[in-house]
């Protein structure tokens, strides 16, 4: 269970009101929709978190701030020595990954979720570092629609896919229950 659970953002609630009050532009509408839809990924990726039956925190849609710049972590997950965190996406299609791009099928370049970990990552490490918090951090970027694929998949970036997302679980399990190896070990001896 979610130490922090998700909540509607502030936006969306807004973007609701307005859509249900007044006829949106289309411009306007395709916003609404893209952050609608980008919600509905992450209460999916929620469901599979809820799963986990391990000594962690699940801390859903965290709003973090360092150094005066401001940062959301979709998902994060603390285990005793690794904080994990997920950038979720719900991604819909075909999409293709050029020259360490994302693009549509159409050849529309999108924003990079590999580039957002990078940025956060980068932040998330300054925020432990004046915390004084020595954790190693874990990032990646889950794509939970069954309907999204990704042509020309680099398999050398921090990517699952939705086929995938069991493999994640037993992931997360095992990196655990080899913790608790080693301190069932340590103790013994």
């Amino acid at each position: 269970m979610a130490y922090k659970p998700r909540s509607v953002p502030d936006e969306l609630k807004v973007l609701r009101i307005l859509n249900d009050r007044m006829d949106l532009t289309a411009e306007q509408k395709k916003y609404y929709l893209y952050k609608e839809k980008g919600f509905e990924g992450e209460i999916r990726f929620d469901l599979f978190t809820e799963q986990l039956q391990s000594d962690c925190l699940i801390l859903n849609d965290l709003n973090l701030e360092v150094n005066n710049t401001s940062f959301q972590l979709d998902t994060s997950i603390i285990f005793q020595e690794t904080f994990y965190y997920f950038e979720v996406k719900n991604y819909e299609g075909d999409y293709c990954y050029r020259k360490e791009q994302f693009e549509t099928n159409y050849g529309k370049i999108i924003k990079n979720p590999l580039d957002q970990i990078k940025r956060s990552s980068s932040l998330l490490l300054q925020l432990f570092q004046k915390l004084g918090v020595s954790q190693s951090i874990d990032a990646c970027v889950v794509f939970v629609n069954p309907e999204f694929f990704l042509y020309q998949a680099p398999l050398d970036k921090p990517i699952f896919y939705p086929t995938q997302l069991k493999q994640l679980l037993k992931k997360l399990i095992m990196s655990h229950q080899h913790y608790r190896l080693a301190i069932k070990r340590w103790r013994i001896n």
